[in-house]
């Protein structure tokens, strides 16, 4: 299974971090946050990894070049910055079965191989990773509905009024019908080709997209203090192995 990277993002509210250096560069725990997205897609299996880059993307491609860790990467180009939906499509011609979608702005310590699996099923034509958050911060992000089956029914980016607080994560599983529904997406109110929208198009067409509950946590590096927040997160589950080894060898 091929994997996407989403990395074509100015980073905006990361500065002064994302100054002289794309988002995907800003380093966490000591690397990129770009490699933190490699290393894992790699566990799950990527056999490519489709990287989109835009903002200052020399300074991506210098630096993984053209594999990592024996696993070939391909560049695209998105040229204007007009959403996850258009940013999409610019791989459309180097995908021809189910792919791993990952934002790669996002450090995940969570259960990607249930949606991984998931997506293997028959039965499923997309799946993704949603977790719950508190109902004032839902109409931050793509919010989505489900019914007693765990399935999809609606996905609404950034609603005043939130039907739920179940929200995306930045980690997604998708067959390529997703790139006709991208076609299809109008700009929203922010003129931007949301890839909400494009599930929801998949799910009024029928599709069966089911939602995989998080197991772990994630952190969506969107401001400076996300990074360091995330880096505590990493560098408690560095202290809390080495205490367990500590305890198994006796010292």
């Amino acid at each position: 299974m091929k994997a996407v990277v989403l990395a074509a993002g100015e980073g905006t509210r990361l500065r002064p971090l994302t100054e002289d250096k794309p988002k995907g560069m800003v380093e966490v725990a000591g690397k990129p946050i770009l490699t933190h997205c490699f290393e894992q897609l790699i566990e799950l299996g990527a056999e490519e990894l489709l990287v989109v880059v835009g903002y200052k993307k020399q300074a991506i491609i210098n630096h993984f070049e053209d594999e990592f860790d024996g696993v070939p990467i391909t560049y695209t180009h998105q040229r204007e910055q007009l959403g996850l939906a258009h940013a999409l499509l610019t791989v459309e011609d180097d995908v021809e079965d189910d792919f791993m979608l990952m934002l790669g702005d996002n450090i995940f310590q969570a259960n990607l191989q249930d949606v991984v699996n998931r997506q293997q099923e028959e039965r499923a034509d997309a799946a993704f990773l949603v977790e719950e958050v508190p109902w004032d911060e839902a109409s931050r992000y793509g919010v989505c509905d489900t019914n007693k089956y765990g399935e999809i029914t609606e996905v609404i980016e950034k609603p005043e009024d939130p039907p739920s607080n179940l929200v995306m994560t930045g980690f997604y599983t998708f067959t390529p019908a997703i790139f006709h529904a991208c076609h299809l997406v109008q700009p929203s109110n922010r003129n931007e080709f949301e890839i909400s929208d494009a599930i929801d198009l998949l799910l009024h067409s029928g599709r069966t997209i089911d939602a995989i509950r998080m197991d772990g946590w994630r952190n969506d590096i969107g401001y400076p203090e996300d990074r360091d927040e995330a880096e505590e997160r990493l560098q408690g589950e560095v202290d809390s192995e080495l205490a367990a080894e500590n305890l198994a060898t006796g010292e």
